[in-house]
């Protein structure tokens, strides 16, 4: 039965994806290069329902799917792990045209030129995990 939520919940995420152009690489190469606000808006509406689905998941002490506690433990953003990170990130963003959630929306919707750009980012996660150990962090 949760095989169901999940399904559904991509699908959702899919489909939402889709339907405001934030999958769109002429929309993102527009947002990197500042000609258009659609994506900022897209990211501030996803940021503010996060913070509110927070906010009342701390309020109501809503539980995960399966019942288990949610732990949000605080960050320390002065370590400059996250600045080089978001680095990386922004770059391999402007660079494929996708974050990792719409990587795979593209994926699902036939374009299979994407399969590449999905392999690179699991060989990049597979590398990190293979040299964490010897990164200063």
């Amino acid at each position: 039965m949760h095989y169901f939520t999940y399904l559904t919940i991509g699908a959702f995420f899919g489909f939402v994806m889709t339907k405001s152009e934030a999958v769109s690489w002429y929309r993102i190469q527009e947002m990197f290069r500042f000609e258009s606000f659609h994506m900022y808006g897209i990211i501030g509406t996803a940021v503010i329902v996060g913070a509110i689905g927070i906010a009342l998941a701390k309020r109501f002490d809503w539980k995960a799917i399966h019942g288990e506690e949610l732990r949000l433990r605080p960050k320390d953003f002065s370590v400059p792990r996250y600045l080089y990170g978001g680095i990386l990130f922004g770059l391999g963003w402007a660079l494929t045209g996708a974050c990792p959630g719409p990587m795979f929306v593209l994926l699902g919707q036939g374009i299979w030129l994407i399969g590449a750009v999905i392999l690179s980012s699991i060989l990049g996660t597979f590398t990190y995990g293979v040299l964490r150990d010897r990164l200063p962090h």
